[in-house]
């Protein structure tokens, strides 16, 4: 008897598996979800004031072969414009990434941007702090902000934005300022940096618009 309530259990323990695998099985991954995905409410955006000698303003592989040619790109330039001359007026630092082996500052989007001697590198990928003297600079100026601006969101934005976040500096975002080649980066990148990321990303970064930040 004492053996048959053995297997009884067995067999009881076998087949709440099998149904917990197939329930599992059942579920399917997120592709199978996608469609049926409900969209998070926007993000928050918040007023912003800046001291200018301790921000720095990046501007980021805002050059004009790819960057005219995107019409979401090439909408951002007045933002990011404004936002360049009052950070100049406020003494803040201005620091440029062109990508490519030949560029120059006059490969800029717009005349109106152009860097300065010694503000900017020609540096590629999402993150400017790899082989570049980015971080050696903003510590040189007694950096504690730094604001983020270029194409795309989802690259630039992300990648430097993040990798200046666990550097221990404060991260504004001026969504206008960012753009990618469709409307899905740009969402995306924005909930990343809002509550997507982590905490070490996310507890330092503000999202705001050009219009909301005052020197």
């Amino acid at each position: 008897m004492s053996q048959l309530r053995t297997h009884f259990r067995h067999a009881v323990v076998a087949g709440l598996l099998i149904m917990a695998f197939a329930a599992l099985a059942s579920a399917g991954d997120i592709l199978d979800e996608w469609a049926n995905i409900k969209l998070p409410p926007p993000p928050e955006l918040k007023p912003v004031a800046l001291q200018g000698p301790t921000t720095a303003l990046l501007i980021l592989d805002m050059l004009t072969s790819q960057c005219a040619p995107n019409s979401r790109c090439a909408a951002t330039v007045p933002a990011i414009k404004r936002l360049h001359d009052a950070a100049r007026a406020a003494g803040a630092m201005v620091w440029y990434s062109m990508p490519g082996a030949n560029t120059m500052p006059a490969d800029i989007v717009d005349p109106g941007l152009t860097p300065r001697d010694g503000e900017w590198e020609r540096i590629s990928g999402p993150d400017k702090f790899m082989f570049s003297s980015l971080e050696e600079k903003l510590k040189t100026h007694g950096i504690k902000t730094v604001i983020v601006c270029g194409h795309s969101f989802q690259g630039v934005g992300i990648g430097t934005g993040s990798a200046s976040a666990e550097r221990g500096y404060q991260v504004i975002i001026p969504i206008d300022c960012l753009s990618s080649g469709d409307n899905y980066g740009e969402q995306y990148a924005a909930w990343h940096l809002y509550k997507g990321g982590p905490n070490t990303v996310i507890s330092k970064t503000t999202l705001t618009r050009s219009t909301m930040m005052k020197f």
